[in-house]
């Protein structure tokens, strides 16, 4: 009886760790792949991040288009708006004190645990803890990520479970034609 009781326990421990998913490691040049549907197109993007003093480097290379991009520490501790500027912009462009690019803020991602809910981009979006989260897998693992819905229309994000980088894994059904999932994760 006891070893049933000892083998319950282990099995329950178990999928408990396998329920909470994994968590990647994010480091300085590791390199993010992600498939993207831009305007009905199918493209790879891949994403480098690399912290220059308190600011986020991101380089972002679509096929033979590349950019990069500067997150400020304001935006990364308290931004309330996502860019998806992609086209026009210089080789290296700054955003905005309020803007994040393929991620969302501590303080977004704060309240997303705290209350179920951020608001970015004048946007409320809703924890769903309904919907399976098992929509990311990298390198066979399940990702733990958070899975919210947009308030005013149908937009999905899942979030990665991270309060130190809120990196953006999936987006859904985003009305600006800008849908895309991560697929790789390398560690240079």
């Amino acid at each position: 009886m006891t070893k049933i009781i000892l083998i319950a326990i282990g099995c329950l421990l178990y999928n408990t760790g396998q329920a909470q998913g994994h968590i990647p490691e994010i480091t300085n040049n590791t390199e993010l792949q992600y498939i993207c549907k831009l305007y009905g197109q199918t493209r790879p993007v891949n994403l480098r991040p690399t912290f220059v003093g308190d600011t986020l480097i991101i380089d972002w290379d679509l096929r033979k288009t590349k950019r990069t991009y500067a997150i400020l520490p304001e935006a990364l501790q308290n931004g309330t708006g996502l860019t998806f500027n992609q086209g026009e912009s210089p080789d290296l462009l700054v955003l905005e004190p309020t803007d994040t690019f393929f991620m969302i803020s501590k303080s977004a991602f704060s309240d997303l645990v705290a209350n179920n809910k951020f608001v970015y981009n004048n946007t409320t979006y809703n924890l769903d803890k309904t919907k399976v989260t098992n929509e990311v897998v990298i390198d066979g693992k399940i990702v733990d990520v958070l899975f919210v819905k947009a308030e005013i229309d149908e937009t999905e994000l899942w979030i990665l479970n991270n309060p130190e980088f809120p990196l953006i894994c999936k987006i859904a059904k985003n009305p600006l034609g800008v849908n895309c999932t991560l697929t790789e994760i390398v560690n240079n």
